[in-house]
């Protein structure tokens, strides 16, 4: 299978595979007016199997919300058919909006415009702590 490739754009690469549907509800990018493409189960040396989410135009995306659902993603650049950056993510120390508290107790509960916060407690286990009630994020 042949894709072509972009000119300007971005290339959300080494996400796991089957994960690329799941990115793409995430970040809403079926609200872009530009192409997007998912490719599933490509073949990868370093994963096995990979999906890669093409997006045809250089856009703003929650950078957060990669990291958070798939650590080991990497976001290239590309201008004028060149690769210009290469982002490789990690878990995010802080999540805005991202998650919701599960805790019917929690102030977030009772005051919906307030921001949903999360604060990466542990690296290792990748749990996350909501800064309000301390409750613990669910996966």
């Amino acid at each position: 299978m042949n894709i072509d490739s972009i000119k300007n754009g971005l290339v959300i690469d080494h996400i796991h595979a089957g994960g690329a549907m799941r990115l793409y509800n995430l970040l809403g990018l079926d609200e872009l007016d530009c192409t997007v493409a998912i490719i599933k189960n490509a073949q990868s040396g370093k994963l096995g199997r990979k999906d890669i989410i093409k997006i045809d135009t250089v856009t703003d995306i929650d950078l957060d919300v990669l990291g958070y659902v798939d650590p080991g993603i990497t976001v290239n650049v590309i201008r004028g058919g060149e690769l210009v950056e290469k982002k490789q993510l990690s878990l995010p120390e802080r999540l805005e909006n991202v998650l919701r508290c599960r805790n019917p107790r929690c102030i977030t509960s009772v005051e919906p415009g307030l921001k949903q916060v999360f604060l990466l407690s542990d690296r290792k286990s990748e749990t996350y702590r909501c800064i309000y009630c301390e409750a613990k994020a669910e996966k």
